[in-house]
């Protein structure tokens, strides 16, 4: 069945601004050229999307005559302010920004194990209200929050999970309750994902997998152009997968024995111990992709091209990034070995590539999901 008019309206609107998101201001002949429309329909959706508010002529063309199609337009940034927050078991760090996602103000706060729930909660609000303040923003229109830990599908709550902080689940609804703002909370390695997807390493992937590597580890599904949560939101928590070489197997309770015991960042520290690397692992992976020892990147590809394999031989996704702070850090060195490992693993042709975001995907993600939330509800198409 055909779109209906005010769907296909709707449809080419949000990919004119997701265009001018992207790639900054365009004339109406780019636009045009761009999205395949027709002289008409972009015209159309201009005006709309001026009359909401959202775009604006800022320029002219320089190379083309002064007239209609020689003038920019681009996103009204001040239109409304976003909020990112990247939720760790130890802290937090707040983003704010404008409709453009230009970052306006940004900070980051240490919240020990030792703290109590409430005034760990206090904290990281008094974070965020400090950074909008910073920022010049008086009013927060979207708040995005990635956090470790399962999202229920059905009411899109971060759910009660052994071995996260309480001030965790607490923080999303304090800043629901006081915030006049719409607040979204997602898992940290599906934002990821989704930054990655969106200016990151996978810009021309609609199916890959994103294998989180830092102080935990974890998966993203990005299958068909979206996320995949699964029935209870778990899916890709791949540090619960029972893998070889641990000593034992992972429980309800706790993934100790799963694919966490191998490449998680203890596990990795441990590792760059025995072949003679000081700090923690990120540095420890950092130094030997710069400078060797070669022995110890081919001993980590190895454990994460266990992981990676078996998500590869359920999914067949064509594409594995190696995300979070540990991915980012081996780079093209890391990834290399760990494509060459699972093609002896797996008959699945598989590209592995390093994440081109690092541990700030989860931000980036956040912001864009922030970003989207405002985008839908300052626009409305005309019917």
């Amino acid at each position: 069945m055909p779109a209906s008019p005010s769907t296909a309206r709707a449809i080419n609107d949000r990919s004119a601004l997701r265009l001018l998101q992207d790639e900054g201001p365009l004339t109406a002949g780019q636009l045009k050229t761009l999205t395949g429309l027709s002289r008409p329909t972009v015209a159309d959706l201009v005006e709309r999307l001026q009359g909401s508010g959202l775009i604006r002529v800022v320029g002219e063309a320089g190379e083309q005559r002064r007239g209609p199609n020689a003038r920019l337009y681009g996103i009204v940034a001040d239109r409304a302010h976003l909020a990112a927050l990247d939720v760790r078991t130890q802290g937090v760090s707040v983003v704010v920004a404008d409709l453009l996602g230009t970052t306006l103000a940004d900070a980051t706060l240490p919240i020990g194990s030792d703290t109590g729930t409430e005034p760990a909660v206090e904290r990281a609000v008094a974070l965020l209200e400090r950074t909008a303040r910073e920022a010049g923003v008086a009013r927060l229109h979207s708040v995005g929050i990635g956090a470790p830990g399962l999202i229920d599908p059905g009411s899109g709550e971060l759910r009660d999970t052994t071995g996260l902080p309480a001030w965790h689940r607490r923080l999303v609804a304090a800043l629901q309750e006081r915030l006049p703002a719409t607040v979204l909370v997602e898992n940290e390695t599906n934002l990821a994902a989704v930054a990655e997807q969106r200016i990151g390493a996978a810009r021309d992937r609609d199916t890959f997998v994103l294998l989180w590597l830092g102080q935990g580890v974890g998966a993203a599904l990005f299958l068909d152009g979206r996320i995949r949560r699964g029935a209870s939101g778990g899916a890709g928590e791949i540090g619960f997968l029972p893998v070889p070489g641990t000593g034992g197997l992972p429980g309800r309770d706790g993934c100790d024995g799963g694919f966490h015991s191998l490449a998680g960042g203890a596990a990795v520290a441990a590792l760059g111990d025995r072949y003679g690397l000081k700090g923690d692992a990120v540095a420890m992976v950092g130094a030997a992709a710069a400078d060797g020892p070669p022995a110890f990147l081919d001993a980590l590809a190895e454990r994460i091209a266990i992981g990676a394999a078996a998500a590869v031989a359920v999914l067949d996704p064509g594409c594995v990034v190696l995300g979070g702070e540990i991915g980012h850090a081996g780079g093209p060195a890391l990834a290399a070995r760990v494509a060459s490992r699972m093609n002896e693993l797996s008959p699945l042709r598989t590209e592995v590539r390093a994440g081109g975001l690092g541990g700030a995907g989860v931000l980036h993600g956040a912001l864009l999901a922030a970003r989207d939330a405002a985008q839908d509800d300052l626009y409305t198409p005309a019917r």
